[in-house]
């Protein structure tokens, strides 16, 4: 009869109580030679309690608590005399004690993973007195296990790689599994590995995990990937143990086990003879089984008839071969070339050259296609050269084109307009005879770039160009001249015979440098008393003084003519005028002026006198403007015109107040006396007419409501008085209060009266207004004493 899994744990829990049970006998207290242990009051040798470790049983599932063992002293006679203590870990919460008979049970489920054991300590007490009849003992509570835990792979999943190919046996990865059962007891923690997925390729050995390969020759290109699930299993693989699985993903890592074979063992394209040079012909690759570095391809041409005019490349992304073109094709000259191409691995691997040549070749056969090209020039540069002096429609060269395709058509020349603006030339169009259509002249262009374009007759669309320079030669059809505008003068102090300038000359015609000049006075000029000429050999000639005295009065300049001869064939002369002006000069012989109107003023007066007849001119001037400015000026007047829009103004109150000949601005009379009779209120752009308003009983008014019937009743005057100004005004008014026993100061009460204000009031003030009161009190009389 089999038992299952769960019957089999049953009957292990059974036989460990069991085991538990037979135990009980040795737990309990036994008697043992030990120190003596006195009581109060006499004297007696006991032999203490001695300890046998308790076991319980993990995982207890059952209803009442679980009996651990029993605490018994050899004092206790079993009349309940003795009472049993139990401390340490786990007392009271998980172990609790009988204190009348010493059993110990467990109160919950133990977990030996948790916590394999308990350390506690028993006492047995006199009961009545409460004092230890015994001495405190230690004791430890171990936690039995049971397979209650299978093995985990706590590093599962795993991926491995392996090259393919290899040998059986090749260690591939090592898997790992932990039980958390106790190792020390019984069989719960030995794991045995089996391989329950993955077969036949891999094995795995039972006792420390490791996988190897099963199988010789595993090839990657049929297979990159394996799968495999691992179990380990405690009890050393025994039925009932528990288990635990993982899975295992073992990738073929590549080799260079692929020769590379070409698909086709020819290929053939066609090519347009027009194409570039550098241009692709054609894309060729080998097949090869093998990935990254192992694919890596060398491609070579070995044979054929186009190996000067082809190569042969390698992309590195794509590992093909490309072949482009070297030399321009030609049609005409060949129509086919032949390539033999090899293509082979950069990397091969000694242990897999049995299985062939990591190469392989394949033929490239070339078409070239015949293009309608443009005609070609027989040189792809025509230099010519004509004289400036050749009459139009003379005859400078010839330049020849043909049309290099079997047709061989006809063809036609123009010149390219954009290359002879105004043109200069024309070309016959049949002949490609070049002539002069205007006069040349080398000083404006020496050299002509011109583009002659050739088409053929048949197809105009095909046009070839060829290149024409045209050298314009020089003929001396330019006469010499001065080689700059000179600036010339001579001092009125000057000596005969001095040096006053060296010229030189200048032709436009070649040679620039080679010229030789000949200088010389014309006819005219040779018998002058002033100057001479010298001809100093070396294309430079010197002017020179023939008389001292030279005066600005009588003559400021003087122009020389100067006949130059080149030495041209024929030669070619001109006369050229010398501009020599006659300056006063320095002792140094520096020019210091050269003005000849400054002589027409009278002797005795001086710059700095004219100087100073400008400045007052001048100053009289301004004196007269300021005064005609002051003249036409207008006073303001303080009164506006009527028809003047003073809503258009502005007006601005800056100042502090108006003092106390301020009599309405500042009426401080107004804002205490608000029965008082008031006109019409005047405008503030008339002049004013001096109101008498009487002095009215002061009344006590507290001085909010003042203010207010005051600025209300202001606020309505001014809402129906048309005469009143367009514009709003705030006024400030200094206001003491209503306890001022002086009430106002002010003087402007005094136009209440048309007598002059009495002021004996002052004296009784008190003393503070004794000054004014002996300044104003006594009247008009004392004050012009």
């Amino acid at each position: 009869m089999k038992l299952g899994k769960v019957e089999f744990c049953h009957f292990l829990q059974l036989i460990a109580l069991f085991l538990c049970f037979s135990g009980m006998s040795q737990a309990e207290l036994s008697r043992s030679r030990s120190k003596p242990y006195f009581q109060s009051g006499r004297s007696r040798t006991k032999r203490s309690w001695v300890w046998n470790q308790f076991f319980v049983l993990e995982e207890y599932m059952g209803s009442d608590p679980l009996y651990v063992g029993k605490l018994h002293s050899d004092v206790d006679k079993g009349d309940g005399s003795i009472k049993y203590i139990l401390s340490g870990e786990g007392a009271s919460s998980i172990f609790i004690i009988d204190e009348n008979t010493g059993d110990i049970h467990a109160t919950k489920r133990l977990d030996r993973e948790e916590q394999a054991y308990y350390t506690l300590r028993a006492q047995a007490l006199d009961r009545l007195t409460n004092k230890p009849v015994e001495p405190e003992s230690e004791f430890v509570i171990k936690i039995q296990d049971i397979n209650d835990n299978e093995p985990k792979f706590l590093d599962g999943p795993y991926t491995a790689g392996v090259p393919e190919m290899s040998p059986v046996g090749t260690s591939v990865v090592q898997v790992t599994a932990t039980d958390a059962d106790d190792p020390t007891y019984g069989n719960s923690a030995r794991v045995v590995y089996s391989i329950l997925q993955g077969q036949p390729y891999f094995s795995v050995e039972p006792k420390t995990g490791v996988i190897k390969t099963a199988l010789p020759n595993m090839d990657r290109e049929a297979k990159d990937q394996y799968l495999l699930v691992i179990q380990a299993k405690d009890m050393v693989g025994q039925n009932g143990g528990l288990s635990g699985t993982t899975s295992v993903t073992v990738t073929l890592t590549d080799v260079n086990d692929n020769p590379p074979r070409f698909p086709r063992r020819s290929y053939q394209y066609n090519v347009p003879e027009s194409l570039p040079v550098a241009s692709v012909v054609a894309r060729i690759k080998a097949a090869d089984a093998d990935i990254g570095a192992n694919a890596e391809m060398e491609y070579k041409i070995v044979d054929g008839d186009g190996l000067g005019i082809f190569k042969i490349s390698v992309d590195k992304d794509t590992q093909e071969g490309i072949i482009t073109i070297q030399k321009e094709l030609d049609f005409e000259a060949k129509t086919s070339y032949t390539l033999r191409i090899e293509a082979a691995n950069k990397d091969a691997d000694p242990r897999f050259l049995s299985l062939g040549p990591f190469s392989d070749t394949t033929t490239v056969k070339i078409i070239v296609e015949d293009v309608d090209e443009p005609p070609v020039f027989s040189s792809p540069l025509y230099p010519m050269e004509v004289s400036e002096a050749t009459q139009v429609g003379n005859i400078i060269g010839t330049v020849a084109a043909h049309d290099p395709d079997s047709s061989n058509s006809p063809v036609r020349y123009s010149i390219d307009r954009n290359t002879d603006l105004e043109r200069y030339f024309n070309i016959d169009a049949n002949s490609g005879v070049i002539t002069t259509a205007k006069s040349l002249d080398r000083e404006t262009n020496a050299i002509h770039n011109i583009t002659v374009l050739a088409m053929e007759s048949q197809n105009p669309s095909q046009v070839g160009r060829g290149y024409v320079a045209i050298t314009i030669l020089d003929i001396n059809d330019n006469a010499p001249e001065f080689a700059m505008d000179y600036e010339t003068t001579v001092c009125e102090n000057a000596q005969p015979g001095q040096v006053i300038q060296k010229i030189s000359a200048v032709d436009k015609d070649e040679p620039s440098n080679g010229h030789q000049f000949y200088f010389s006075l014309t006819t005219d000029a040779t018998n002058n008393h002033n100057f001479s000429l010298k001809d100093n050999k070396d294309n430079t000639a010197s002017i020179l003084t023939r008389r001292n005295g030279f005066r600005r009065q009588e003559q400021s300049v003087y122009y020389l003519p100067i006949f130059i001869v080149d030495s041209g064939s024929p030669s070619l002369s001109s006369t050229n005028t010398l501009t020599i002006r006659v300056c006063d000069c320095d002792a140094d012989g520096v020019a210091q002026t050269c003005n000849a109107e400054a002589y027409v003023l009278p002797a005795g007066l001086s710059t700095g006198a004219l100087v100073a007849i400008l400045a007052c001119v001048l100053t009289l001037l301004v004196l007269i403007l300021l005064i005609v400015t002051m003249r036409r000026r207008k006073k303001e007047p303080l009164i506006f015109d009527e028809e003047r829009d003073i809503r258009e103004n502005i007006v601005r109150y800056d100042d502090e107040g108006g003092g106390e000949e301020d009599t309405e601005a500042f009426d401080m009379a107004a804002l205490r006396n608000l029965n008082v009779i008031r006109d019409t209120k005047t405008r503030r752009d008339v002049t004013p007419e001096i109101q008498f308003l009487s002095r009215p009983t002061f009344k006590s008014i507290p001085d909010n409501v003042i203010f207010r019937e005051f600025i209300w009743e202001r606020l309505k005057e001014a809402d129906v008085d048309p005469g009143a100004p367009p514009y709003d005004s705030l006024q400030t008014y200094a206001f003491e209060g209503n306890g001022s026993v002086a009430e106002s100061l002010s003087s402007l009460d005094s136009i209440s009266s048309n007598s002059d204000q009495n002021y004996d009031y002052l004296s009784d003030w008190g003393p503070r207004f004794k000054r004014l009161a002996d300044m104003y009190g006594t009247g008009q009389e004392s004050l012009y004493s």
